[in-house]
C-alpha cells in the first residue's frame, strides 16, 4: 500500500502530487456544508458537490485508510505530519473548523455518500444542537459510522508536575556551560526559521571533543541526576558527550568520532518543529500529540539533509535514533530495517540521558536505575554490546555522583574501580556537602573478606552551591 506523502509546513515542496490531499478534502466538505445549508435536499448543486467529494474520498481511501486529518495549532496535519499548502484559503478552512469546535476528521474505508451528506448537514446545524452529547453519539444517531470528529481539550495538569529550572544551576564546568549556550543559540535559530549554520556546528563539535570531553567534572555533571528541565539543547549536548564516550570505548577513529558527535548533537533538531507546549506538556501525550512528537525524527532528517556542510550520516541518525535493533520503533522504514551502528550508539546515550533528566512529567532517575533500565532494553530495543560497553564505562555510580553509604554517610565518588564497579573510591562530605574526611576505597575488605562499606544509592544534591570540581582538583577550572 502506498503511503500518503506529506511535508512539514514551511518545507520545500516538489512538483509531485501527494496521494492524499487533506486540504482538498476539507475544501470539499466545507463547500458541501454551506450548500446543504443554502439549498434544499436534492438540489443539483448539492448533488454535484456531493458526487465530487465522494469520488475524491474513494480515490484517497483506495491508497490509505483511514484518512486522518487533524488541525494542530492552526496547521493541517495528515497522519500526524504537518501538510504544507500555499493556498490562502487553507487558513479560512481551518478557522471555520475550529470555530465549530472541530480539530479532527477521520474517515474510514466504506463511507457512503449518504454519510457525507448527513455529516455536512450536521456541521451546518451544529450550533443548534444540545450540548453534552459526544460527536460519536450524535453521528451514530444519524447513521454516520465511518466518520469521526474530535476536538482538542487543553488539560491543565501542572498541579501534578514538578516545576524544574530550565537549565543547569549552580557551579558547572565552564566549557560545558559554553557548549550549552552555543547549543541553545543554534536550536533557537532553527526554531525561528533560520538556516542551521554548519560552521557553528563544527565549532561546537570541536569544543565538545577537545575541551568538554577532557573534563571529568563536566562528564560527572552530564552523567549525574539532573535537577533542571532538560530541554532539547541541553539534552543534545549531553547525548553527544555520552555517545562520544561509547565511541571511544569501542575504538572509533577521530574522524568517525567527530561524525558521531555531530550526529548525536543534532539528533533531536526536528523538535524545533514541534510546539514547545507539546514538548513540555506535563502528563501523558494523547494519540494526536504522540504522532506529532514522533514526527520529530522525520523533521530532523529533512532539516539536516537540506543543510550544506554536514557529514553524510547526520540526517540518517536523526531519522533512525528511535528505531530498534530488531527493526521496530519509528518512523516506519519497512520490516527488517535495522538502524546504522552510529544510530544505535546514539539510541543508548539518548535513553540513558532521558531517564536521568528531569521533565515536567517525570522526576529524574538515578544512574544505577538508568543502567538497569538499559539492561532490560538490551537485545530487544538496544544493541546489547553497546549497552554493556556503556554501563561498564560509567558504572552504576559514576565519577562525581553524590551517594549514601552503609555507614549512613554522604560521599562523592572520585574514582571508579574497573575490577569492582559497585565499589568506587569516595570522599566523605557533611550535610552541607563540604569535604569531611579523607577519600575511602569502598572496595576494601576486612580480614574476614567482607566489604567494609557499600554504596547504597545515589542521592540528589540539596544545595545549588555543590561544586563537584572541588573533589576533582586536578581537573578543576
Amino acid at each position: 500500500m502506498t503511503k500518503p506523502t506529506a511535508t512539514p509546513a514551511g518545507a520545500p515542496t516538489t512538483a509531485a502530487v501527494p496521494v492524499c490531499d487533506p486540504v482538498a478534502i476539507l475544501k470539499g466538505l466545507a463547500t458541501l456544508r454551506r450548500l446543504t445549508g443554502t439549498y434544499p435536499v436534492g438540489h443539483p448543486m448539492v448533488e454535484q458537490r456531493l458526487a465530487e467529494l465522494d469520488e475524491l474520498l474513494r480515490q484517497h481511501l483506495a491508497q490509505t485508510s483511514p484518512i486522518r486529518i487533524d488541525v494542530v495549532r492552526g496547521a493541517v496535519h495528515l497522519d500526524g505530519i504537518a501538510f504544507s499548502s500555499e493556498s490562502q484559503s487553507t487558513g479560512q478552512l481551518v478557522q471555520e473548523l475550529v470555530a465549530l469546535g472541530i480539530h479532527s476528521i477521520h474517515i474510514a474505508d466504506g463511507v457512503a455518500s449518504g454519510e457525507l451528506l448527513t455529516l455536512a448537514r450536521y456541521l451546518w446545524e451544529m450550533k443548534e444542537l444540545p450540548a453534552g452529547t459526544s460527536y460519536e453519539a450524535q453521528l451514530l444517531e444519524r447513521g454516520v459510522s465511518h466518520i469521526s470528529l474530535g476536538r482538542l481539550v487543553p488539560l491543565d495538569t501542572r498541579w501534578r508536575a514538578q516545576q524544574w529550572q530550565e537549565r543547569p544551576t549552580g557551579p558547572i564546568d565552564p566549557d560545558y556551560a559554553e557548549s550549552i549556550m552555543m547549543a541553545q543559540q543554534t536550536f533557537e535559530q532553527v526554531a525561528s526559521g533560520r538556516t542551521l549554520q554548519s560552521a557553528t556546528v563544527r565549532d561546537l563539535v570541536q569544543l565538545l571533543m577537545f575541551k568538554v570531553a577532557r573534563s571529568n567534572a563536566a562528564l560527572s555533571q552530564i552523567l549525574a541526576v539532573k535537577q533542571y528541565e532538560n530541554l532539547t539543547y541541553c539534552h543534545s549536548v549531553n547525548v553527544s558527550m555520552l555517545s562520544l564516550l561509547i565511541g571511544r570505548q569501542v575504538g572509533l577513529d577521530e574522524d568517525t568520532l567527530a561524525a558521531l558527535v555531530e550526529a548525536s548533537l543534532l539528533h533531536d533538531i526536528g523538535k524545533t518543529r514541534i510546539p514547545l507546549d507539546v514538548v513540555k506538556k506535563p502528563g501523558a501525550l494523547d494519540k494526536q500529540e504522540r504522532r506529532l512528537m514522533e514526527s520529530h525524527t522525520t523533521f530532523g532528517g529533512e532539516i539536516l539533509v537540506q543543510t550544506d556542510g554536514l557529514r553524510p550520516l547526520t540526517p540518517l541518525v536523526a531519522l533512525e535514533h528511535h528505531r530498534t535493533v530488531t527493526g521496530g520503533g519509528y518512523p516506519d522504514l519497512g520490516d527488517g530495517a535495522i538502524p546504522h551502528p552510529m544510530s544505535q550508539i546514539v539510541s543508548v546515550a539518548d535513553i540513558y540521558e532521558a531517564i536521568t533528566g528531569a521533565r515536567t512529567y517525570q522526576s529524574p532517575a538515578s544512574p544505577e536505575r538508568a543502567c538497569l533500565i538499559l539492561a532490560r532494553l538490551a537485545g530487544e530495543k538496544l544493541n546489547t554490546s553497546l549497552v554493556k560497553t556503556f554501563v561498564n564505562a560509567i558504572t552504576f555510580f559514576p565519577i562525581g555522583s553524590l551517594v549514601r553509604t552503609t555507614q549512613e554517610r554522604l560521599a562523592v565518588v572520585v574514582r571508579t574501580n574497573p575490577a569492582d564497579p559497585l565499589h568506587p573510591v569516595v570522599v566523605p562530605v557533611n550535610d552541607q556537602l563540604n569535604r569531611d574526611g579523607d577519600e575511602f576505597d569502598t572496595a576494601l575488605r576486612t580480614d574476614a573478606g567482607e566489604y567494609r562499606c557499600h554504596v547504597l544509592e545515589t542521592v540528589r544534591p540539596h544545595v545549588d552551591t555543590f561544586d563537584v570540581r572541588e573533589f576533582l582538583p586536578s581537573l578543576a577550572a
